[in-house]
């Protein structure tokens, strides 16, 4: 057993993250949470009115490790030159309760959020999609196209953001087409909202039939991306049933019902939806940040891959 408590930095962190085993964690995560393998209550939140900010605990026991990520949402730091979310993630083990390392989040938070996406449109979107619809210029918009791109070879990718100068920023380092948001979405086989938007960006409307949406940017029952017409025309797929219900402003307020969880449809589990649109509705769950951070530690420490693990 270690001797000493680890810090590893976002430096350490982007070293050792390796994409499709970051894809592969992920995968097994998602699977063992839709099992019953992994305990993981709701997240806590504690808001910050006074910058319309909120502070959040997501603890989740996984595997051999016990984990807990410590993560801020401020949204005005983006006038500041700053990211909006920034992150710590503490490991413990399993056995003992042994503290094991302290790993800077902020890079896990952004890579695991992408990867799951990722996966859900691997699963959901048609195999020939080649029009990707990116409405957001963040972080999340450039983890995303990275991520998308493992799975899916687009010919065309279009850009919204409500920052004319992010989206033609963005648009530029990426090869991008800069458009409004609905002819972005109209004719896209992919869509990806990574907004801080607490209005619907994307309408049901604009939507191709069998288009598929990763609706990532919309956390809590006060914020939405997505309009009632885009929610109840689509399948929604969700990481965790329990938290969509009490943390998704979009399926609350839409009432619409989850079809599955991700790792049900990973698992072949559930049928894949037919001839209809997909919506994954991202919230981030706790076992995502503990998965990805177990995986960064033990690269870190150089311990062996484990069978199955």
């Amino acid at each position: 057993m270690q001797d000493k408590l680890l810090f590893i930095s976002e430096a350490d962190v982007r070293q050792f993250l390796d994409f499709d085993e970051l894809l592969q964690t992920m995968e097994a995560a998602l699977i063992d949470l839709s099992a019953g393998q992994v305990t993981q209550p709701l997240r806590t939140v504690l808001p910050v009115p006074a910058r319309r900010a909120w502070f959040g605990l997501m603890p989740a026991v996984y595997r051999d490790v016990i984990g807990a990520k410590l993560v801020t949402v401020f949204p005005e730091n983006i006038s500041l030159g700053l990211e909006t979310h920034q992150a710590l993630i503490q490991l413990f083990d399993r056995e003992t309760g042994v503290p094991l390392a302290v790993l800077e989040g902020k890079l896990i938070t952004a890579w695991r959020t992408a990867a799951v996406s990722a996966l859900a449109t691997r699963e959901l979107a048609r195999p020939d999609a080649r029009v990707l619809a990116i409405l957001g210029s963040g972080v999340q918009a450039r983890t995303h196209l990275r991520m998308l791109r493992m799975v899916r070879s687009f010919d065309e990718v279009r850009v919204w953001s409500r920052t004319p100068d992010h989206a033609r920023r963005f648009a530029e380092e990426v090869g991008a087409n800069v458009m409004t948001a609905e002819d972005a979405v109209r004719s896209a086989d992919v869509v990806v909202t990574v907004t801080h938007s607490s209005q619907p960006v994307l309408h049901g409307e604009w939507l191709s039939p069998q288009a598929h949406v990763n609706a990532v940017g919309a956390v809590g029952l006060h914020a939405r991306e997505l309009d009632d017409a885009a929610m109840r025309q689509s399948a929604v797929i969700v990481e965790s049933t329990e938290a969509a219900l009490q943390e998704s402003g979009d399926i609350v307020h839409a009432s619409v019902s989850i079809y599955a969880e991700l790792g049900q449809i990973l698992s072949r589990n559930k049928p894949k939806p037919q001839s209809r649109n997909t919506i994954y509705k991202s919230l981030g769950v706790a076992v995502e940040d503990v998965a990805a951070a177990r995986m960064i530690y033990r690269k870190f420490i150089g311990a062996p891959p484990r069978p199955g693990m």
